[in-house]
């Protein structure tokens, strides 16, 4: 029996020892096959991989399609805080994860986009989930930053683009560098997009994906960063361990040693140095994850950057700026290009096979797949999470302010810009945007020079202009660049100077109503001159006012007879004005001649008020007429009955008219104020035609301290009215403060464009505190010659200040200038203005009055008496 029990013992062994035998050459077996057929595995891993990576791609690209975008434009005042920025940062962390369950982690990211073509210098878009947009479109920036819906970008081919991912390098754990707000983080950025031309087809754009960190990766990461820690102490504990065995070896072989043991009476066996290796220090998880030892906050980033050119060279150039921009926010941890450099060649990059076509993958659906290494809190990319500030200097590219063309009636020559990258073009405004302008600056610092370049330009579009000048300097200035056949037609010339052994005068009659005046309106016109010139009002002059506002009516009725008779040679002048004051013939006959186009209350005033008025009640108001009368180049001027200067018709026919008054004394002053007032008139009378079919004119006032002296509320009110009439006043002036408190007030609430030249702090602080003082007075004042700060209107929004050079003519204009014909230029402007010698003009207007008086004695009623005036009450 015990031999039984030990057969089936040995038996049940040799069974299991087969089995064991068996089990391991089936595996061996097994393994034989599967080393033979390893590619089957492959293929099946291969197949699983590819169906998985195609059906991930095609959730991705539906849920990519449903993104939206976001248009950021910051204001000229933006100035967020660090608290601003950073809740902007959780926003954007946030609205990632706005997408259906089923997206895949690669479209939960919210995409900046830093954009610039050419066309703006930096366009900052938000593109990211559409379950996002309500949560985006809420900033923490307040009204400074508008944010838009925008449409997506389609670009047309460039032929050379290169490509480029960066990547965090240097110490995983440690942190990008702290970039203050001041200046602007995205100052670099702006300045490596500067010299983009879209004529060229330049275009730049860097693309910040943020995706908040999966737990698991994160733990992965966290893993990684420890044991590497670990494996790093080791290492060091080993090395210092070699460094104390080797120190230690050389003790115990050192002569002093041995003589030592050679000395004592112990054993050498038993007395020697202990050696102790070192232990591994033990590693902190603080300080071996750094920034990634906390959750909060914590995000994956990809940065893609994009530069394209029809040119070659300028997209490489452009990336290798971006690229040093970027260098700006290294420290102990930097942004660099992925891929390695082997002497002309670049391997693993973006731009380069095998990873391009990812790269283009993630560039046009917006997927996020970063680097392992690319981890951020939301505090390092303080300087990327909003728009550019008010710290940041942006260009003024031709977008912002127009390109000036030569001969384009849209547009108004403003100055010279010069750019960041140093290349200089002539810029300007919108025509129909630019309704007032003002230009300060001290004497010789170049705003007549830009004026006249202005008015150069936009004659040479076909524009019609006044330009007055009580000094005349301007007009030989200017006529070399308008001395053109096609011009010629349209210029005249109002000279009161005077010059010359016999000079050539034009004419204008005040009162004329050959060109169909309202009456009331030349009535009122006039008034209105002589009390601004004199300082009048119904507190301190009413009777003057009175006894000129009538004898006005009367002269413009007589004039208004005349030319309804058809003889306009024999209207009235304002020199007249003292025949019908102080002769009572001429007077009756004039009264007796218009009695039925006088109202009851003007014709009762002259039976019962002017005779009760003490002789030299009308001294005050005939004073100024006489002064211009003794005056031979004012009494030729306005001493003709049908006067030639028609400003209306001026503003109609788009006319180029000089206009240099001759002086700014108390005579000058007057006459100014009579063109100033005509002028205002003339404008609003254009309210019979209608708006669409209102011509531009442009006026010119050099030297408004001269101007508003003679007529401030004229001045004021033109700026206040004349934008509604197409009539667009422009205004220089040295100091601002000179002028006339409602002139002043007006013309800096109303003015389009605000310039200012070098000067006095004093001088310029008001212009300066306009633009909140930015730029400073001190920085202005120290400005070179010819150099201005100029804030614009461009397309509905203010542009500036800029700093421009002032444009020179013999530069600018240098192909318009025609030198030879100068003198035909003066010819046809004095002819336009129909001058002839002054002695002509002084003795029509001396026998005028002689002709007033036949009119009326022909034209008075049955029975009245005639005029009748003794030779020596006749002016001569």
């Amino acid at each position: 029996m015990d031999s039984a029990a030990a057969y089936l013992t040995h038996r049940a062994d040799h069974t299991a020892t087969g089995q064991v035998f068996g089990l391991i050459t089936g595996l061996v077996d097994a393994f034989d096959w599967v080393y033979d057929h390893w590619y089957l595995f492959a293929l099946a891993i291969g197949v699983c991989w590819g169906v998985g990576e195609w059906v991930v791609r095609r959730l991705a690209a539906k849920a990519s399609a449903q993104r939206m975008a976001l248009e950021l434009v910051s204001t000229r005042h933006f100035d967020p805080s660090l608290e601003e920025i950073f809740r902007r940062g959780v926003q954007l962390a946030r609205a990632s994860t706005a997408i259906p369950w089923w997206a895949p982690r690669r479209t939960k990211t919210v995409q900046i986009r830093l954009r610039a073509d050419g066309s703006a210098p930096l366009r900052y878009r938000i593109e990211g989930p559409a379950g996002g947009e309500r949560l985006l479109s809420i900033t923490p920036f307040g009204p400074d930053v508008t944010v838009n819906r925008a449409r997506p970008i389609v670009d047309e081919p460039r032929a050379h683009t290169v490509r480029a991912e960066f990547i965090l390098r240097g110490k995983p754990i440690a942190a990008l560098r702290e970039v203050p707000l001041k200046p602007d983080p995205l100052q670099p950025l702006v300045d490596a997009v500067t010299g983009l031309q879209a004529e060229l087809g330049d275009l730049a754009e860097i693309r910040l994906d943020i995706q908040q960190a999966p737990k698991w990766a994160l733990r992965a990461r966290r893993l990684q960063l420890l044991g590497a820690a670990r494996r790093s102490e080791r290492r060091e504990a080993q090395r210092a361990a070699g460094w104390l065995r080797q120190g230690h070896s050389g003790i115990e072989d050192s002569l002093g040693r041995q003589l030592q043991q050679m000395l004592t009476d112990k054993p050498a066996s038993g007395g020697g140095l202990r050696l102790h290796p070192p232990v591994p220090r033990r590693v902190e998880p603080a300080e071996a994850l750094g920034k990634l030892a906390e959750d909060d906050h914590l995000v994956r980033v990809q940065l893609l950057v994009m530069c394209a050119s029809n040119t070659e060279g300028r997209a490489q150039d452009r990336l290798a700026q971006v690229q040093a921009a970027l260098d700006v926010f290294g420290g102990r941890s930097r942004w660099a290009m992925r891929g390695w450099r082997m002497g002309p060649w670049r391997i693993g990059d973006a731009d380069h096979w095998p990873t391009r076509k990812g790269f283009e993958r993630r560039w046009k659906l917006g997927h996020c797949q970063p680097p392992r290494a690319n981890w951020l809190r939301l505090e390092e990319l303080t300087g990327l999470l909003k728009p550019p500030t008010v710290h940041s200097r942006l260009p003024v590219l031709a977008g912002d302010l127009p390109t000036f063309t030569f001969g384009d009636p849209d547009l108004l020559l403003q100055g010279i810009y010069r750019g960041p990258d140093g290349r200089e073009r002539l810029v300007a405004t919108y025509a129909e945007e630019t309704l007032f302008e003002v230009g300060v600056g001290r004497a010789g610092g170049g705003k007549t020079e830009r004026a006249l370049a202005q008015a150069i330009g936009w004659a040479h579009a076909g524009g019609g202009l006044v330009f007055v000048d009580p000094h005349r300097d301007s007009w030989p200035r200017a006529l070399p660049f308008l001395a053109h056949e096609h011009l010629m037609p349209r210029i005249a010339l109002i000279d009161l100077n005077g010059l010359g052994p016999d000079p050539q005068v034009s004419s204008w009659n005040p009162l004329g109503m050959h060109h169909g005046q309202a009456a009331h309106e030349v009535v009122e016109a006039i008034a209105d001159a002589y009390a601004s010139a004199l300082a009048w009002d119904d507190a301190t002059a009413p009777r003057a006012l009175a006894i000129l506002t009538a004898a006005l009516t009367v002269l413009v009725a007589i004039n208004e007879t005349a030319c309804q008779a058809g003889q306009p040679e024999d209207q009235a002048t304002l020199f007249h004005m003292r025949a019908l004051l102080t002769d009572a013939g001429f007077r009756r006959a004039a009264l007796a001649a218009v009695a039925d186009r006088l109202d009851e209350e003007t014709r009762a005033w002259w039976r019962s008020v002017f005779p009760t008025l003490p002789p030299d009640a009308t001294a005050v108001v005939l004073n100024p007429i006489v002064r211009l009368a003794a005056n031979p180049v004012t009494r030729a001027f306005l001493g003709q009955a049908v006067g030639a200067y028609n400003i209306r018709a001026a503003m109609d026919s788009r006319t180029i008219v000089w206009v240099c008054p001759g002086g700014n004394g108390p005579t000058d002053r007057l006459l100014t104020a009579l063109l100033a007032r005509d002028l205002l008139r003339a404008a609003r009378s254009r309210r019979d035609i209608p708006e669409e079919k209102r011509v531009p004119f442009r006026p010119y006032f050099d030297e408004l301290i001269t101007l508003t002296g003679a007529a401030p509320e004229t001045i004021a009110s033109m700026f206040e009215d004349l934008r509604k009439y197409k009539c667009h006043i422009h205004g220089m002036t040295q100091l601002l403060s000179r002028l006339p408190t409602p002139v002043r007030l007006s013309l800096v609430q109303n003015a389009s464009t605000l310039a200012t030249t070098a000067g006095s702090k004093s001088a310029i602080a008001p212009i300066t505190a306009e633009w909140g003082d930015e730029p400073s007075p001190d920085r202005v004042a120290t400005m070179e010659r010819f150099e201005h700060y100029v804030s614009m209107n461009v397309s509905g929004r203010r542009v500036g200040p800029v700093q421009l050079r002032g444009p020179h003519l013999d530069d600018i204009f240098a192909a318009q200038a025609r030198p030879q014909q100068v003198g035909a230029l003066e010819r046809a402007a004095q002819a336009n203005a129909q001058a002839v010698p002054m002695q002509t003009l002084t003795e029509r207007a001396a026998k005028q009055l002689g002709r007033v008086a036949t009119f009326l004695a022909t034209h008075a009623p049955a029975g009245a008496a005639s005029a009748h005036l003794s030779k020596e009450k006749e002016w001569n």
